[in-house]
């Protein structure tokens, strides 16, 4: 039976969300600039200046650009297609995933990996405030690490609307303090601009492609972004003619745009780095990676030590702040994902807060940022191989050879729990390109593992929908209600319809027809959320044939 009350406490959007179900109508009430400025405060994090200075010093000024180029054009494309699918149909990069080519079960692996990601970047992000306290007041690491993590607990647990207040009142002061000194020295110290631009790094200066390359991997680990970025895109209000432009416009910015800003935020990472080496410490040597003696040099060189220590120290908290409270946000919401389809149970997305807030605390204990090359580098190969996976699905599978059902179905019931097509392309991609990481294809093949993942995503998705002919997308085709699940302007429907076990209103697109008729024979209708925590599978409609695409086609002709 399902767990009705564990349905009903999901279904509380105040604090939870839509942790694992289609946003509906009825919650996306924000604009499409509020949703943009939000999702976009969100990408005030640090890490990006420490990668662009990590790739700079090892590897050059003009090889460091030139792989942060790449990495994010690669990026932009590659998440196009998924962020347009989670704003168009209000989901999830998990719901978007179960009917791009994973199931209803696969996508859990995928959510795992996203999951991963939040984890990681919320213990680089909480490192970096520890060493902002310690430079400033100094409070010892393991007590900055324990309150960078507590800190943004109030924050996430109330949801949506706190971080939509938060990053919307923040980000002019965090612009303020990280570009406003930045372009004072660039305008009044030109030849630090000069001696950046031809900074030779690791590498001597010459510009190759390994070392491009090699740049880029590190940057390519930053790819999960996007789904950070869809958490918040996805309760955009519906496409309309007459909002059609600021909609785009919202979609391209604050989606696969962010990568953007991130890739110009690591360019200014290897400027303050090599600023750092050629005019304010020449003895720094690896130190200069360290944002906290980025922004704190930076200000030494123009104001008087204690201003610079507060500026640097005020700049650092709140960039960890508004970061963080996303990552804590979206990795609650990712493990509260896997867990509710595993389980059959939902304890509140606030115990999954804790949780990944304890992993965090531990990879920051663990001194995760002294290793973040070697790490997110190692990390790419993965989100690569998944991202190219489900973006290939939508634009080849789904558009071009219609194997792929055009809907993003997400419902239990409607999908196989298994899907071969992702579940092997991110599998034998990530096993090649980690193959390739590891030095197991030759030295000369390590610095191209990350384009690897990408290459052989991309072919062997499109070629498992063929040779499985799309038969494990979907096991029903109709959910047996008789209205449409699109609107006449192909936005989800708004219609309500009840759920018989929750006794809640939910709209069209959360709902199919339940197996279980009423006392009198009558047709009862069930929710995507109680189908979510039902342990029997009664409510589950049998499965369809299934049709080859071309007698599908024919029928329908």
């Amino acid at each position: 039976m399902a767990r009705a009350d564990d349905a009903r406490a999901a279904a509380e959007d105040s604090l939870e969300d839509y942790a694992f179900r289609y946003v509906p109508r009825s919650f996306r009430r924000w604009s499409a600039l509020s949703i943009g400025g939000t999702a976009l405060g969100s990408i005030a994090f640090l890490a990006d200046f420490s990668i662009g200075a990590s790739v700079g010093l090892d590897h050059g000024a003009a090889n460091a650009m030139l792989g942060i180029l790449l990495a994010s054009v690669i990026i932009f494309a590659v998440g196009l297609p998924v962020a347009f699918y989670a704003a168009r149909y209000n989901l999830d990069l998990d719901l978007v995933a179960r009917g791009s080519g994973f199931g209803y079960y696969g996508s859990m692996i995928t959510t795992v990996i996203y999951a991963g990601f939040t984890c990681i970047f919320f213990a680089l992000e909480g490192a970096i405030m520890a060493q902002g306290l310690q430079a400033a007041i100094g409070l010892p690491l393991p007590a900055g690490y324990l309150l960078s993590t507590v800190v943004v607990i109030p924050i996430v647990v109330f949801g949506m609307r706190a971080l939509e207040r938060l990053q919307f009142w923040t980000t002019p002061l965090w612009l303020a303090l990280a570009l406003l000194p930045l372009i004072w020295i660039v305008f009044t110290q030109p030849d630090a601009v000069s001696d950046f631009l031809g900074f030779p790094g690791g590498s001597g200066g010459k510009v190759s492609f390994s070392a491009i390359v090699s740049s880029a991997a590190v940057c390519f680990a930053l790819a999960p972004q996007l789904a950070e970025q869809i958490d918040f895109i996805r309760v955009k209000q519906h496409r309309t003619g007459t909002n059609r432009k600021s909609w785009w416009a919202a979609l391209l910015f604050s989606g696969p745009g962010w990568v953007l800003f991130s890739g110009t935020k690591q360019v200014i990472g290897a400027f303050l780095a090599v600023y750092l080496v050629m005019k304010v410490d020449p003895t720094i040597g690896d130190s200069a990676v360290e944002p906290v003696k980025q922004f704190l040099g930076m200000y030494r060189s123009l104001l008087p030590d204690w201003i610079a220590v507060a500026l640097a120290l005020i700049l650092i908290v709140i960039a960890q702040v508004k970061i963080n409270v996303t990552n804590a946000y979206s990795g609650s919401l990712a493990w509260s994902n896997v867990y509710t389809r595993v389980r059959k149970r939902y304890p509140g997305r606030a115990v999954f807060v804790a949780f990944n807030l304890a992993i965090a605390l531990a990879l920051m204990l663990m001194d995760v940022f002294s290793l973040i090359s070697f790490v997110l580098s190692l990390y790419a190969n993965v989100v690569m191989a998944w991202l190219v996976t489900i973006s290939a699905d939508i634009v080849i599978n789904k558009y071009l050879l219609k194997l792929s059902p055009r809907f993003p179905e997400f419902r239990r019931g409607m999908l196989h729990n298994w899907n071969p097509v992702g579940l092997t392309s991110v599998g034998l991609a990530s096993l090649l390109s980690l193959a390739s990481f590891a030095g197991l294809f030759g030295p000369a093949m390590q610095p191209f593992s990350v384009l690897i993942a990408i290459g052989v995503a991309l072919v062997v998705t499109p070629l498992m929908a063929v040779l499985t002919r799309g038969r494990y997308y979907l096991r029903r085709r109709s959910d047996g209600i008789p209205t449409p699940i699109l609107d006449e302007d192909g936005n989800p429907s708004g219609e309500r319809l009840r759920c018989h076990v929750t006794g809640y209103m939910f709209e069209r697109p959360d709902m199919l027809v339940s197996a279980e008729r009423g006392p009198n024979g009558e047709i009862q209708y069930v929710s995507s959320l109680a189908l979510t925590l039902d342990k029997t599978g009664r409510y589950l409609l049998p499965p369809e044939p299934y049709e080859t695409p071309g007698s599908r086609r024919k029928k329908e002709s």
